[in-house]
C-alpha cells in the first residue's frame, strides 16, 4: 500500500515539474533507492557495544545498537585510515585516504569544493542533511539541510550553527528572537543536552523538513562519548555501583615501544582531575580540581549545575577520605573514567533506540538503510590509556554495524577486512550510484553483503596514516599496513622505529617482533608489502616531513605544564 501510494505522489510530483506523463521504470528506480540514515558516535570504542560481546559491555549494555546488529549485520574488522577525529569524517565524504583529500591533521582546513558522497547522492535524487558534529573548519557543502555543532560542540546547552534559511525550525528549543534573522555564520544556544537534541533534531527532520518524493541521505553526528565524558542529567550515578574491570594492561610498560613510551594519554598521569574526571578539590567542596577548559561547566544553568554538583558530592567525599596513592590512585581513576564514558553511550545507545522506533512506527524502515559506527576506535584503559591515535587495535579498530531489511539478512557477521575509506563507495553502490565512485579509492563492501565476495576475498590489505604531531597527546607520526594474520608499523619524525606483531599470537599487541629471527622473511615482505600499498594509494615523500626538533621540545613543555598539580 505505502509503494502504491509513494509511486502515485512520484506521478503526480513529476507530472506539475514536467507537465508529461513520467515513465514506469524512472519511478521504479527512484523507489528502489534506500533511504540511507547514517549515525556516527564520535570516540565510541566496541569495547563498549554489547553486540561485540566484549567483557566491559556486560556491565553497561547497548541494548539499541545491539539491534542493528540483531536485524542486519555487524563488522568484526572495520578499521579506519587515520585515528582522528577531523581527517577520519573527511575520508567518510570522500572516499579517499588523508593525503588525498587534504585533510590530514585536525589543525587543517577540509576543502568542501571536492567530490563528495552527499553531492553525489544529491546528484542521484537524494535530499540530503547533516546534524550533529561537523568538525571540518568550514561550512558543510553537498547538504539540503544543516545544523552542526560550533566546533567541537559542548555537553550542556550546545552552540550550533545553522542554514540562513532554518530560523523557524524547532523554534521551542533555540534561545533567539522570533524576528531575527540568522546569518550562515549565526551561532544559536539551545538549552538541554546535546545527545538528546541532536536526536531530537534528526527525528524533526525526518518528520518535517524531509521530502516525501525523495529517498534521504540523513548524518546524525554525535559528540558524545567524546572527551570530557559529561554524562546527562539522568545518568550521572548511574554506574556508581559498578566495579568495572579494568584491561590486564592498564599497567603496561610498553617494552620495546619507544613511541608508546612516550605518548601523554595515560589515564593516571596525563588526565585533567576536574575537566576529565570531575574531581573537586577539598572534601565537602564543589569546587573542581585541576581545570583548563573551564567553559563544559560554565556552560551550565545554575539549575543544571545544581543538580551535577549533587550527583558527585558523595563520591568525590569519598574519594577524599579514603586518601588513596599509587596504583590504588590509578585505579580509582580508571572507574572514575569508565563510568562517566559509559554514562555518555548510555544517552547515545537511547537515541539510536529512538530513531529506530521512528523508522518502524512509519515503515520507513522498509526501506532505509541503517549504519552505525564511530570516528575511530578509542582507549578503555587498554595499555593505562585513553584517546586513541595508535594503529594499535584498540583506536585503529572501529565499530560498524547495518541494516537494510531488504538484502541484509538478520544476524549476518561480516570478517572481511575493511576501512572507513570503503563507506562512500558502499553507500553509493546501495543507491545505484556506484559508477559515482569510481575515483574513489575505497571499494564498495555490498557484495560482501550480498554474498557475491567472501570475506576473505575482499581486501588482504589495509593501510593506516596518522600525521598529527606534535600536538595533543604526543603521538608519533607514523603509517603501517595490516593484513588478517600481520601488522606492521614505522613511527618517524623525532625517532625512527618499526614495529610488527602477528596478530593471531599477540592480538594485544605487546611483543614487538621487529627483531625477531623467526619472523624475518615475513617481515621482509611486509615491508615489501607496505611500498607498494603506499605506491598504489599515492603516498609521496612529502608525507613523511619531520617538525623542527625545537617545536617538538616546546610542544612537549607545554603539554607538561598543562598537567596541573594532582589533588593530594
Amino acid at each position: 500500500m505505502k509503494k502504491k501510494f509513494l509511486y502515485l505522489l512520484l506521478i503526480i510530483a513529476v507530472s506539475w515539474s514536467c507537465e508529461k506523463k513520467v515513465k514506469k521504470d524512472v519511478v521504479d528506480e527512484i523507489l528502489q533507492k534506500p533511504n540511507i540514515v547514517f549515525i556516527m558516535a564520535d570516540d565510541h570504542a566496541i569495547q563498549a557495544i554489547s553486540a561485540y560481546g566484549n567483557e566491559l559491555s556486560k556491565y553497561a549494555p547497548t541494548p539499541n545498537i545491539d539491534r542493528i546488529a540483531k536485524n542486519g549485520a555487524i563488522f568484526n574488522r572495520s578499521y579506519c585510515t587515520n585515528s582522528i577525529c577531523g581527517p577520519s569524517r573527511a575520508v567518510i565524504l570522500t572516499g579517499k585516504h588523508s593525503h588525498i583529500n587534504g585533510f590530514r591533521q585536525n589543525d587543517e582546513k577540509f576543502n568542501g569544493y571536492q567530490q563528495t558522497l552527499p553531492k553525489i547522492l544529491q546528484k542521484s535524487g537524494y535530499q540530503t542533511a547533516i546534524i550533529g558534529k561537523w568538525h571540518l573548519f568550514g561550512y558543510p557543502q553537498g547538504f539540503d539541510y544543516w545544523e552542526i555543532l560550533n566546533d567541537q560542540g559542548n555537553y550542556y546547552n550546545p552552540e550550533f550553527i545553522r542554514m540562513a534559511d532554518t530560523v523557524n525550525i524547532d523554534d521551542s528549543r533555540v534561545n533567539v528572537s522570533a524576528d531575527k534573522p540568522v546569518d550562515i555564520k549565526d551561532t544559536i544556544t539551545v538549552n538541554g543536552y546535546a545527545t538528546d537534541i541532536i536526536t531530537h533534531k534528526a527525528i524533526n527532520w525526518l518528520k518535517n523538513q524531509k521530502n516525501q518524493n525523495q529517498p534521504f541521505f540523513l548524518m546524525v553526528h554525535h559528540k558524545a562519548p567524546h572527551r570530557n565524558w559529561m554524562p546527562a542529567p539522568r545518568h550521572l550515578n548511574k554506574y556508581d555501583s559498578v566495579k568495572f574491570p579494568l584491561p590486564d594492561t592498564y599497567f603496561d610498560k610498553h617494552n620495546n615501544q619507544q613511541a608508546a613510551k612516550e605518548q601523554m594519554q595515560t589515564i593516571y598521569k596525563d588526565m585533567y582531575e576536574g575537566h576529565d574526571l570531575k574531581m573537586t578539590k577539598s572534601y565537602g567542596s564543589t569546587e573542581l580540581a585541576h581545570n583548563p577548559w573551564t567553559k563544559d561547566f560554565d556552560r551550565m544553568t545554575p539549575e543544571q549545575r545544581k543538580i551535577w554538583d549533587s550527583a558527585y558530592q558523595a563520591k568525590n567525599k569519598a574519594f577524599h577520605k579514603a586518601n588513596l596513592h599509587g596504583e590504588d590512585l590509578a585505579r580509582w581513576k580508571g572507574q572514575r573514567f569508565l563510568q562517566d564514558y559509559l554514562a555518555t553511550v548510555a544517552s547515545v545507545d537511547e537515541g539510536v533506540g529512538e530513531i529506530l522506533d521512528y523508522l518502524e512506527k512509519t515503515g520507513l524502515d522498509e526501506n532505509t538503510l541503517v549504519i552505525y559506527t564511530s570516528d575511530q576506535g578509542f582507549y578503555l584503559g587498554e595499555k593505562g590509556w585513553f584517546d586513541k591515535r595508535f594503529m594499535y587495535e584498540e583506536s585503529f579498530r572501529m565499530p560498524l554495524l547495518m541494516q537494510y531489511p531488504k538484502s541484509i539478512k538478520p544476524g549476518t557477521q561480516v570478517n572481511a577486512l575493511i576501512q572507513n575509506l570503503d563507506f562512500a563507495p558502499t553507500m553509493l553502490d546501495f543507491a545505484n550510484a556506484g559508477e559515482y565512485a569510481k575515483n574513489m579509492q575505497g571499494i564498495s563492501f555490498k557484495p560482501v553483503l550480498d554474498g557475491k565476495i567472501k570475506d576473505d576475498d575482499f581486501k588482504d590489505v589495509i593501510y593506516y596514516h596518522y600525521y598529527d604531531f606534535p600536538s595533543f597527546h604526543m603521538v608519533k607520526k607514523h603509517y603501517g599496513i595490516r593484513t588478517k594474520k600481520y601488522k606492521i608499523m614505522h613511527f618517524y619524525d623525532d625517532n625512527d622505529a618499526w614495529e610488527f606483531y602477528d596478530m593471531e599470537a599477540d592480538p594485544y599487541e605487546l611483543n614487538n617482533l621487529i627483531d625477531s629471527q623467526e619472523y624475518e622473511s615475513v617481515i621482509i615482505s611486509m615491508k615489501r608489502k607496505l611500498d607498494s600499498v603506499q605506491k598504489v594509494y599515492g603516498v609521496i615523500e612529502k608525507e613523511f616531513e619531520r617538525a623542527p626538533k625545537e617545536k617538538v621540545e616546546k610542544t612537549y613543555e607545554y603539554f607538561e605544564k598543562l598537567r596541573g598539580t594532582p589533588v593530594k
